[in-house]
């Protein structure tokens, strides 16, 4: 019995595909990557209701705002303890408790116009965040070696992908019906893809045997809690006053406690030697500048294109309107995601890293340039796209090239809690320079057009560390494909 378990474990992967077999392999890459997009479209689900979600749950705007942070540190937390609990108890399972924890948190926000209930159902969809990494150590498992790098570069382009088409689909449903119907829609095509995924998805046989590190996944939940919520809190509660101050200090102190403790540990919830070698750290070090540029197009060109006319620079667009104008660029990532998983099997995940972050780069700069109509916006926003797609497809075959096979959901959950740090940084960074060079314009304080210059600046200058950090990363002289 032991022999047969060490062979499952660990030579799975390399020999033929035998639990595919009963179904197409693209069956299961299109209900993964639906997933993923069902997934990520959460993050853009509530940005068209925002301005009133005030007066929809009878709150302050500083108290709404919870509805926004609570999805981000819930999904934060979730995604390295649901890798590791996908890696010992079995993939398809937590990804079912992902998608139920989604639809769950959609009914609760569908049934109830009060703030608690609000920030419990938002808490419990960004709970599901951890099903992409899952998806994406699912394909690895399953599917035939030389399927897996254009599976994983196509699961990997649904991050982009459904906050694209999430923001006119969640601005039309806004603007045209009960914003209730948000969340009811939501727990609709959540229950659908949990159905699916129970039907087709089988259970991966890899698994990592030990007991799951409790002390380990409330530390670093504290640590990061206190982190995330310093930097989302920091422009609103003041950088410098004692609160924030306190977070990062309890985020600092916690995490020198909680990498003592999981370097002791037989069985750790990240395992530090593994995530400290080279090749993974450094990757998750890009990743961190990676998804820093990405969110400055998520968060800033929506901005400019909605800023009235008269500001000498804005756009004048809807929210339906500018949905559709970035809706192009979800588009491109999936349409380059098989481009990517073919310059990774040529070059190396290395190479098409650092091909995805030069193309970011070049996206900036052309916004930088060219902001004066929403086609140029809209090309450069593609550009932008695009590099995001090429570079995150890289990312996981970084990853899995440098842990073991049993250890690949965790490794993934940890990148993107990565790029979940990026992308909270660039959140708290871009709102301050767009708060603080403003324009007054009928009574209101605008962002100037050198504010947007700083921001897309700014955005460059994440890509070019990208590309700094990615031409770091150890390779072997011959890499093979993930």
């Amino acid at each position: 019995m032991c022999i047969v378990h060490i062979v499952t474990s660990v030579d799975t992967h390399d020999q033929p595909d035998l639990t595919v077999t009963a179904r197409p392999a693209a069956v299961l890459v299109a209900v993964l990557a639906g997933c993923g997009i069902v997934v990520s479209l959460m993050q853009t689900l509530v940005i068209p209701i925002i301005p009133s979600l005030p007066s929809f749950l009878n709150t302050s705007a500083g108290n709404a705002s919870w509805v926004i942070t609570a999805t981000l540190l819930a999904g934060a937390v979730a995604t390295p303890i649901s890798g590791r609990l996908g890696d010992m108890f079995g993939k398809r399972r937590i990804l079912l408790a992902s998608l139920a924890a989604l639809v769950l948190g959609s009914l609760v926000c569908a049934m109830f116009s009060s703030l608690v209930p609000m920030i419990v159902g938002r808490a419990l969809q960004g709970l599901a965040v951890g099903a992409i990494p899952l998806g994406i150590s699912i394909l690895r498992d399953e599917l035939p070696p030389e399927r897996v790098g254009s599976a994983i570069a196509m699961m990997s382009a649904t991050l982009g992908v459904g906050g694209a088409v999430g923001l006119p689909f969640a601005a039309v449903i806004a603007q045209n019906a009960d914003w209730h119907v948000l969340f009811w829609t939501s727990a609709g095509l959540g229950a659908v893809l949990a159905a699916v995924v129970f039907g087709l998805v089988p259970e991966s046989p890899v698994r990592t045997p030990g007991r799951f590190d409790f002390l380990g996944a409330i530390g670093l939940s504290i640590a990061l809690t206190s982190l995330l919520l310093a930097i989302s809190k920091g422009t609103d509660w003041g950088w410098s006053s004692p609160s924030i101050l306190g977070l990062f200090a309890t985020a600092v102190v916690v995490l020198l406690v909680w990498g003592a403790w999981e370097l002791r540990t037989r069985s750790p919830l990240v395992d530090l030697a593994v995530s400290s070698r080279p090749r993974v750290l450094l990757t998750n070090i890009a990743s961190i500048a990676v998804g820093f540029a990405m969110y400055g197009m998520s968060l800033v060109v929506p901005q400019l294109l909605q800023a009235p006319e008269a500001t000498g620079y804005g756009l004048g667009q809807s929210m339906v309107a500018a949905g559709l104008i970035l809706a192009p660029g979800g588009l491109m990532m999936m349409l380059l995601s098989p481009v990517s998983a073919r310059l990774t099997a040529a070059r190396g995940p290395k190479v098409t890293l650092i091909v995805g972050c030069v193309v970011i780069a070049a996206g900036y700069v052309t916004a930088f340039l060219l902001m004066n109509n929403r086609w140029e916006v809209m090309i450069a926003s593609m550009i932008i796209a695009g590099g995001i797609g090429i570079a995150y497809a890289a990312m996981p075959a970084l990853i899995m090239g440098g842990v073991p096979l049993s250890e690949t959901a965790a490794a993934n959950g940890l990148n993107a809690l990565m790029r979940s740090i990026g992308t909270s940084t660039s959140a708290a960074v871009m709102s301050v320079v767009l708060a603080h060079m403003t324009m007054s314009l009928d009574g209101h304080q605008l962002p100037t057009r050198d504010a947007f210059h700083t921001a897309f600046g700014i955005s460059i200058v994440a890509a070019l560390v990208a590309i700094g950090v990615t031409a770091c990363i150890p390779m072997r002289a011959r890499e093979s494909r993930v």
